[in-house]
């Protein structure tokens, strides 16, 4: 593989708005990569990074960040993407291995390299979908470095505000089987209608023994966390303001909304996997991180939650 790759033509999908936090989770997977106690692996991720004019600049390793470690930015808010790259891989591969699964689809995929970098098995799919823009930077950049995906792998350009569902059976999904759903990073940036759709239509899509996970942030007043180091640091430092970004609405009961339907679900802090894992971040003062919440859900017959994390209560 290449050891830099050049500017790319295809940014339309990562220069700005939303898209450009797909570049923020890219350089947090970098430095997380390069960390000695690194709890998950990206190869792929800083050359994301230094392709894009707009992130071209910023640190891929933690000695090249303004005040390592103690950075809210590339710190603790780094730590944390790493710490939910690390939990997310492990539901995956859980899915997959214990269950039989082969089926993932991955929605709102953004630069995600899970189909180049996790051990599949050989009959496992992989359905990415995004924005045709987003998948076409990350082509460009993937086809630069010959990277090959370990699995067979469907990318499928479309905005999931557009019929998802049906360019996703176009493309040869099976409803009948059973499916691991990853929603990372998205769900944020969604109203609620939003949400409640995009979640009854992973209901209907969904056979016996299917897997979800997902993230969410239960805050009542997200502004209330305005001024928070984290917030604040991306906002000056890289121009990212993600409360103008995320959805202000309320937040739909989405777990409600699955248990009704037959799925069992947990739900987790960040920090319930800070204390397993012996490394990410932990609770503080005026915490933007305070409202994340990392749900995981599945159907009878078969469970892919993980019962060593004890659930907490919302």
């Amino acid at each position: 593989m290449a050891d830099t790759v050049p500017l790319v033509t295809s940014t339309e999908g990562v220069e700005g708005g939303v898209g450009l936090t797909a570049l923020l989770v890219a350089a947090a997977r970098a430095i997380e990569t390069h960390r000695p106690d690194s709890l998950a692996q990206d190869i792929y991720a800083e050359h994301f990074v230094r392709a894009a004019q707009a992130s071209a600049h910023w640190p891929v390793r933690l000695d090249q960040a303004p005040g390592g470690d103690t950075s809210p930015l590339w710190g603790r808010f780094a730590r944390y993407f790493g710490l939910r790259t690390r939990v997310l891989d492990d539901f995956l591969l859980r899915s997959v291995r214990s269950t039989g699964i082969r089926q993932v689809v991955l929605l709102g995929a953004g630069l995600d390299t899970r189909a180049f970098r996790l051990d599949w098995p050989v009959d496992c799919v992989i359905f990415e979908i995004d924005r045709e823009g987003v998948l076409a930077f990350k082509h460009e950049v993937l086809d630069t470095l010959s990277a090959e995906p370990r699995a067979r792998r469907v990318p499928i350009g479309t905005d999931l505000r557009a019929d998802w569902a049906g360019a996703l059976t176009a493309t040869g999904f099976d409803a009948t089987a059973p499916t691991a759903w990853l929603v990372e990073g998205l769900l944020f940036y969604l109203p609620h209608a939003a949400e409640t759709a995009l979640i009854d239509t992973v209901d209907r899509l969904s056979a016996p023994g299917s897997a979800l996970a997902y993230e969410v942030k239960l805050e009542r007043d997200l502004m209330a966390y305005r001024d928070s180091p984290l917030y604040t640091s991306t906002r000056r430092q890289l121009g990212i303001d993600l409360l103008d970004l995320f959805s202000r609405e309320p937040r739909p009961d989405s777990v409600a909304r699955l248990t009704d339907r037959g799925w069992t679900a947990s739900v987790h802090t960040p920090f319930d996997f800070t204390h397993r894992h012996g490394r990410g971040p932990l609770p503080e003062e005026n915490d933007a991180l305070a409202g994340n919440r990392w749900v995981f859900a599945d159907t009878y017959p078969v469970s892919c939650m993980d019962p060593a994390v004890p659930p907490v209560r919302v």
